[in-house]
C-alpha cells in the first residue's frame, strides 16, 4: 500500500505539472521528426566549376549528378573561396587541374572519386596525373579537423545556457531575486549586472576551452586566435542571455533541463554537423535562424579556411544582435516579478 500511494502522489504531481508532461511528450517527437526531415534528405551531389574543359567532360560529369557551372578563372576563385563550389576543374594545355574547396574531407573524397572516374578513362594524356591542389585544408585533413570548430562552439553554448539558466533560476526560488527587486535597482540594471557578472567567467571559461582545443587536441587552427576567442566570446554571451530568459518560464531545475530538446538540440542539426545542402529547401531557410549556424559558419571561416573579420563579420553582428535581444526580452520577462 505504501508503494501504490507513493506511486499515486507521483502521478498526482504530474498531472498537475502539465508543462512537464507536454514536454515529455512532445519533446521526443520534435526531435525524431528534425531527424526523420535530416537523415531523410537528398544524396549528395558535388558542385564543381568548369574552365575550359571538352563538352566530353562535362557531359560525363553531368550524367553522374554533379551540378557544373561554366565559369572564367576570376568566376571560380571567387565561388571557390566563397564555399558556393566545391571544386574547380581547368584545363591547361590538355592537362586537367583540380582545385578542391578542402574544407570538408568528406566532399573532397567524393569529388576525387567522381573525377578520377570520369577523367581518367578519357581526356588524361598518355603517362599524366592528376594535379589536385587544395585552397583550404590539405589532403589528409581529418574529420575531427572539421567539426572541431561546430563542436567548440557547441560545448560553450550548451554548458553556458544549461547553467546560467538554472544558476538564475535558482535565483528566482531561493528569493534572491525578489529581494532585489525590493531595492531601486531597475530591471535593465539588473539583467546587465547578470550579464557581467557571468559573462566574465564565460569570458575565461571560453578562452581555456578554444586554447585546450587548438593547442593540446591539435584541431585545426589556421587563422587569427583572437578571433577565434571574439567568436567564443559571443557563443557564451547569446547563451547566457537566452538562459537566463528561458528559465524565466521554468518553475524549477528540471523544467529548465526540458527545454534542452526543444531549444538546444535542433540547434545541433543545423550547425554544419550535417550537410544542409542537402535538406530541403525549407529546413535550410531554418537554419539561418540557429545561433549555432552563426557560431559555426564563423569559427570555421577562421580555423579552417584562414579567413579574416571581414569574412565574419557579418556572423560576429548576428550574435551581438542576438545578444541583445534576449538582453531585452530578460528586462520584459522581469515585469511579472516586478512593475517599475
Amino acid at each position: 500500500m505504501k508503494v501504490f500511494a507513493l506511486m499515486i502522489r507521483i502521478l498526482l504531481g504530474l498531472r498537475h505539472d502539465k508543462r512537464t508532461m507536454a514536454l515529455m511528450i512532445i519533446a521526443p517527437m520534435f526531435v525524431l521528426t528534425l531527424m526523420g526531415l535530416i537523415f531523410n534528405g537528398n544524396e549528395y551531389h558535388p558542385k564543381i566549376g568548369i574552365i575550359n574543359a571538352p563538352s566530353q567532360l562535362v557531359n560525363k560529369l553531368e550524367y553522374n549528378d554533379a551540378k557544373i557551372s561554366r565559369l572564367t578563372e576570376y568566376e571560380a576563385h571567387e565561388a571557390l573561396r566563397s564555399s558556393e563550389i566545391d571544386a574547380v576543374i581547368n584545363y591547361e594545355n590538355g592537362v586537367p587541374t583540380i582545385e578542391l574547396e578542402g574544407s570538408d574531407p568528406a566532399k573532397n573524397k567524393t569529388v576525387i572519386k567522381l573525377v578520377q572516374t570520369v577523367i581518367q578513362p578519357t581526356a588524361m594524356p598518355q603517362g599524366a596525373e592528376l594535379d589536385i591542389t587544395y585552397l583550404y585544408g590539405y589532403e589528409d585533413m581529418s574529420s575531427f579537423d572539421n567539426f572541431g570548430p561546430i563542436l567548440i562552439g557547441f560545448f560553450i553554448f550548451f554548458f553556458v545556457f544549461l547553467i546560467s539558466g538554472v544558476s538564475f533560476l535558482s535565483e528566482r526560488t531561493s528569493g534572491t531575486l525578489e529581494r532585489l527587486l525590493a531595492t531601486p535597482i531597475k530591471r535593465w540594471e539588473l539583467v546587465l549586472g547578470y550579464v557581467l557578472g557571468f559573462g566574465s567567467f564565460t569570458i575565461i571559461q571560453s578562452t581555456l576551452i578554444a586554447w585546450y582545443s587548438i593547442e593540446v587536441l591539435d584541431i585545426m587552427m589556421i587563422g587569427s586566435f583572437p578571433l577565434v576567442i571574439l567568436i567564443t566570446i559571443l557563443t557564451a554571451l547569446v547563451a547566457l542571455t537566452m538562459g537566463t530568459f528561458i528559465s524565466a518560464y521554468a518553475n524549477n531545475e528540471l523544467q529548465m533541463i526540458q527545454f534542452i530538446p526543444i531549444v538546444v538540440v535542433p540547434q545541433v542539426f543545423f550547425s554544419g554537423l550535417f550537410d544542409l545542402s542537402t535538406m530541403a529547401p525549407w529546413l535550410q531557410v531554418f537554419a539561418k535562424f540557429v545561433p549555432l549556424w552563426y557560431v559555426a559558419d564563423a569559427l570555421r571561416s577562421v580555423m579552417i579556411r584562414g579567413q579574416g573579420w571581414a569574412d565574419i563579420a557579418f556572423d560576429a553582428y548576428v550574435l551581438i544582435a542576438l545578444c541583445l535581444l534576449f538582453m531585452f526580452a530578460n528586462i520584459f520577462a522581469l515585469k511579472k516579478h516586478r512593475k517599475i
